[in-house]
């Protein structure tokens, strides 16, 4: 495998810099840290650029706040200048380590994501008679820090970049506690060894991939999978044979204990495809595609939320029909032709002039 090297001047070039910031910003123009950083945004990315040069930049303190949606998480949002750094560094690299990603990798991919994987689980699953569908326990909290340098090291060889990369990832702030235990532990690994990698970030989404490439390339080429894909953390093993998906659950779980990771005991399973499978909110049965119970109350409950917002000019009438165009294509990835019209013939969108009350 090549790795690449001299590849940090192109990482702090002012136009790489300068580019970063404009991706960083986006959907974000008009928050407090942005303006401010923009007021003198030649001058900032200059300042950055010299630290970076120097190798004096420092990440600042991330700012948490956990989601409920659709399970509890911890997300940690870098400050501004910091996703400008992280932009910066992703625009170098990902070309050139997703060169070694397998095509059905889905997440974090330009031109893949949630609908061509869910298309390709679709087309696996109505082609086979089981599955071994599964989820790595609490995986951004679980990635271990060490083998996650030795991973970044078999792909590139730049002194810079990687004293970068170790930066990003030795500020990583503390995630959810795992304390899983694996063969060779002492007392003490559980705090002799970093771990976790801050939900929120666009270095954590690279990151956490090419933390499982091998694991992917191990799965097609050792185990010989020909139908098997992966969405961050939940992958999925087709096939005709019950006994070779039973088998192949035995090695993965050992691989992945060579990543200090642990398959989730529940929602790991292996089962006949005709009995429906879930996968990126959406059930997959043999004749027909259903939006999850669960995913459709969250959807109608951020079209009250929108409701709400349109109605007291908290929302453009731009952004409101750019959200419900988002929302019918997302839903058009499974049979929905009537629970759209049901939807949309029932839902209206009025704007209140006055008052505007705020929002509890």
């Amino acid at each position: 495998m090549k790795r690449f090297g001299n590849i940090f001047p192109k990482i702090i070039e002012f136009e790489n810099l300068l580019e970063a910031s404009k991706k960083a910003q986006k959907g974000k123009r008009f928050r407090d840290s942005v303006l401010e950083f923009n007021e003198n945004l030649e001058g900032n990315l200059l300042k950055l650029q010299n630290k970076l040069k120097t190798q004096t930049y420092k990440p600042g303190d991330y700012h948490t706040f956990r989601i409920y949606d659709p399970k509890p998480r911890l997300i940690s949002a870098a400050p501004y200048r910091d996703r400008v750094v992280h932009h910066a560094l992703c625009n170098v690299i990902v070309p050139l380590i997703e060169k070694s990603f397998i095509p059905d990798s889905y997440a974090n991919r330009k031109g893949y994501g949630t609908h061509r994987a869910l298309t390709r689980f679709i087309g696996f699953a109505r082609s086979s008679r089981y599955v071994l569908q599964c989820d790595i326990k609490k995986y951004f909290p679980s990635i271990d820090h060490q083998i996650l340098k030795e991973q970044i090291r078999h792909y590139l060889k730049c002194p810079e970049t990687l004293w970068l990369i170790d930066t990003i990832i030795d500020n990583s702030n503390e995630q959810e506690p795992v304390h899983e235990i694996y063969p060779g532990d002492t007392l003490l690994t559980l705090l002799e060894r970093k771990k976790g990698l801050p939900i929120g970030n666009l270095s954590s989404q690279i990151l956490c991939n090419v933390f499982l490439n091998k694991f992917d390339h191990f799965v097609k080429e050792d185990l010989k999978c020909k139908k098997y894909l992966r969405y961050v953390d939940d992958f999925a093993l087709f096939s005709d044979d019950w006994d070779y998906l039973a088998a192949a659950r035995q090695e993965i779980e050992a691989y992945l204990t060579t990543l200090r990771l642990t398959v989730h005991p529940i929602k790991s399973q292996l089962f006949e495809t005709k009995h429906g499978a879930n996968f990126l909110g959406f059930r997959v049965l043999p004749n027909q595609v259903r939006v999850r119970n669960d995913n459709l109350r969250r959807s109608r409950q951020r079209l009250i939320d929108l409701q709400y917002d349109y109605r007291y000019g908290q929302i453009s009438l731009e952004k409101l029909v750019q959200r419900l165009q988002s929302w019918e294509a997302h839903l058009k990835h499974g049979d929905t032709y009537r629970l759209r019209q049901d939807i949309f013939e029932h839902w209206t969108f009025q704007r209140q002039d006055w008052p505007f009350p705020k929002k509890i």
